[in-house]
């Protein structure tokens, strides 16, 4: 079944789709190929739209109109990552690990592979394992890296690296602790 050209007094077929709407593209109307040359020819995008609305449009054009988070955003998964290790008391993952340990940890392969990945020796403080972990995540970020895979890749072993740390940290802590 072939459409008929929508414009006024047109009985030509209407092969071509024009939309009616600048904001909804899934309305639309048949057009000629002769209606088709002048919608275009008198179609703007902008009109009625001041300038800042225009700057406003382009800049948010970007990120296809999708809404987006600067990286120190408190709503950022890092950021709220980072702010449930500590709890109220401000001990780092709510079990004191930043503090230093008086008896010698056993660390195994994977976390000595976890020391290694995040960059530093096995055996470290809590704090300073953190303070490397945002540093590599903000080197590493797809944000900061124009989205390029393959520092998405590295971002992901170092948060298993950290997370395999943090997990360590809390149970030879809670290990320890059960001792005295």
């Amino acid at each position: 079944m072939e459409n008929i050209c929508d414009h006024k007094n047109c009985k030509k077929i209407g092969k071509y789709k024009a939309p009616i709407e600048k904001d909804n593209s899934k309305k639309f109307k048949w057009l000629c190929l002769d209606h088709i040359k002048e919608f275009n020819r008198s179609w703007d995008y902008f009109k009625g739209m001041s300038d800042q609305e225009v700057c406003e449009f382009l800049k948010s054009d970007k990120t296809w109109h999708k809404p987006t988070q600067s990286f120190s955003s408190p709503d950022n998964f890092f950021n709220i990552l980072w702010k449930n290790t500590i709890n109220e008391k401000g001990d780092i993952l709510g079990n004191g690990y930043g503090k230093k340990f008086s008896t010698k940890i056993n660390f195994s392969d994977k976390d000595r592979e976890a020391f290694k990945i995040i960059g530093l020796g096995a055996g470290e403080k809590w704090d300073k394992i953190q303070s490397q972990f945002k540093k590599l995540v903000k080197k590493y970020h797809p944000d900061m890296n124009a989205g390029n895979k393959k520092f998405e890749e590295r971002l992901k072993i170092i948060t298993l690296a950290y997370t395999q740390l943090k997990l360590t940290y809390r149970s030879k802590l809670d290990d320890t602790k059960l001792r005295y």
